[in-house]
């Protein structure tokens, strides 16, 4: 580590009715990964997003590379050196990579794009990551993977020595997990200062060399990581001791409640049979790719079924739309709650009032509004929504709080079924023990609960049965108590030979 290239000072930031930052202090020094950790809430976003332009800082006082900056423009904190990697990424699909890692900043000769020149620049700094991506590929033909990797040599190719990551595993395999932290340590050993914000605390060993914590956009504590345990850090960032990462209630098992058989649909959900009883969760393990999000879009007729038969409480469910997987109690909290779960720009109330219109309107579709108010402040206080009021709008809201949302719309129905995909991506750990304090409660209450999730741990410590898919397949069906990672690691690579 060397000098100290970012030095923030009592940085305050106001919106209406908030105080997102409140006299934080924050330092970066050249070749390091900084940790910056807190819950969702916290003022990490805005922060970052101060250091490199997006909203401007009500008090306080910014140094970078030992030069004061009263204010930053997002072109101003680029030509200092700053460039951030957002969670949901910024990139024009139907472009190509070296069209994208120059827009706004295009090559020219007098008014002619000097295509040829930006394709080579771009497959410069593409290798100087020792990434194989064509600079001529459309990017909405790549994963997100390879998507962030432009994003890292698009800011090599700015000159950027201060690169801020916001989530940037979350998305992403293993095996590409390991790629990045690889490009990672290369761009720290040539003297890149990197802020990196992430809610999976397991991966801080492997590149962390200091950590920031913010909580309520304050300021708690900073210093080097290898001083902190991981319960001091999570105490740091929720202000309490969780004494339990994944709480499981023991619930004794009842009936059947729900059963899929021989369910096909596209390539990846191919004759997927598995039950669902009274008191107990399932989770769906699997490597990306395996079929278990197809297979909950399939189940609540997101995508056409080509065969396959749903039954609840023994009968037989016809579902070839959401409409009527909703009407049936079967719901589902998708895996981009803010692209499938949510009206971002509609309020709380809206966002709950909207799936449930059939509840609370008359027959002659008027919304009786007390029906509705009562409904969201039951959701809002049963979840523990943290919002002034349900007026606010979703987009307003902390990432854990959103998916309250997504779940609590459901569950003025009185649901039957209830399925989860993904639900912590992007969460803290607390907001995330308290969607499986829901999960648990839903359980608790005989309602069948089904999770999707990449994580491992998180589905062995909350589950009671695992299923685990392949390749559209289901591999293997185990006791959660019983198994172990090495275990539904190799269910979930149990692909079928399809040589000849």
């Amino acid at each position: 580590m060397g000098e100290v290239i970012v030095s923030m000072k009592g940085i305050c930031k106001n919106f209406p009715g908030v105080k997102a930052l409140d006299q934080v202090d924050f330092e970066l020094k050249s070749g390091e990964v900084m940790a910056l950790l807190g819950e969702n809430g916290a003022g990490k976003s805005t922060l970052m997003k101060i250091l490199s332009g997006v909203y401007t800082k009500d008090a306080g006082s910014i140094e970078i590379f030992s030069k004061k900056y009263e204010t930053l423009l997002p072109s101003s904190a680029r030509d200092a050196g700053v460039a951030i990697i957002h969670q949901e990424l910024n990139m024009c699909k139907h472009l190509s990579v070296a069209e994208n890692m120059f827009l706004g900043r295009e090559l020219r000769e007098k008014f002619v794009l000097k295509n040829n020149k930006m394709q080579q620049e771009a497959k410069k700094y593409l290798d100087m990551l020792g990434v194989d991506i064509d600079p001529n590929q459309v990017v909405g033909d790549l994963p997100v993977s390879k998507q962030q990797m432009i994003e890292i040599a698009k800011a090599l190719s700015v000159n950027a020595k201060i690169l801020i990551m916001d989530e940037p595993t979350s998305a992403l395999t293993s095996r590409e997990i390991e790629e990045l932290f690889g490009i990672i340590h290369k761009l720290k050993k040539d003297g890149c200062g990197i802020v990196y914000i992430s809610h999976r605390l397991e991966e801080l060993s492997h590149i962390t060399d200091r950590i920031t914590i913010m909580r309520d956009g304050k300021f708690i504590t900073n210093g080097e990581f290898k001083d902190f345990t991981m319960d001091k850090i999570i105490a740091g960032m929720v202000g309490r001791e969780i004494t339990e990462q994944f709480p499981r209630i023991e619930v004794e098992r009842g009936e059947k409640i729900f059963e899929v058989k021989n369910l096909n649909a596209g390539k990846l959900v191919r004759n997927v049979n598995f039950s669902a009883y009274k008191g107990e969760i399932i989770g769906f393990a699997g490597l990306m790719g395996a079929g278990r999000t197809e297979t909950t879009r399939a189940i609540f007729g997101i995508d056409e079924k080509e065969s396959g038969q749903i039954f609840l409480d023994g009968n037989e469910v016809i579902i070839n739309k959401p409409e009527d997987a909703i009407k049936a109690g079967i719901v589902l909290a998708p895996e981009d709650r803010k692209k499938d779960g949510l009206c971002t720009k509609l309020s709380i109330r809206e966002n709950i009032g909207l799936p449930n219109l059939d509840m609370i309107c008359n027959k002659i579709g008027v919304v009786n509004s007390k029906l509705e108010q009562e409904l969201c402040e039951k959701a809002v206080k049963d979840l523990t929504i943290k919002t002034p009021n349900v007026e606010v709008n979703a987009d307003t809201l902390s990432g854990g709080n959103q998916q309250k949302i997504v779940v609590g719309k459901w569950l003025v129905r009185n649901s039957r079924v209830v399925i989860f995909d993904e639900p912590t991506r992007g969460i803290d750990v607390g907001a995330k023990v308290e969607i499986y304090n829901i999960m648990n409660e839903l359980k608790r209450q005989g309602i069948a609960v089904i999770f999707v999730s990449s994580e491992m741990p998180e589905v062995m410590g909350i589950a009671d049965r695992i299923i685990v898919m392949c390749d559209g397949r289901i591999t293997g069906e185990i006791s959660a108590k019983e198994t172990s990672q090495d275990m539904i690691l190799k269910l979930a690579t149990s692909f079928e030979n399809k040589l000849a």
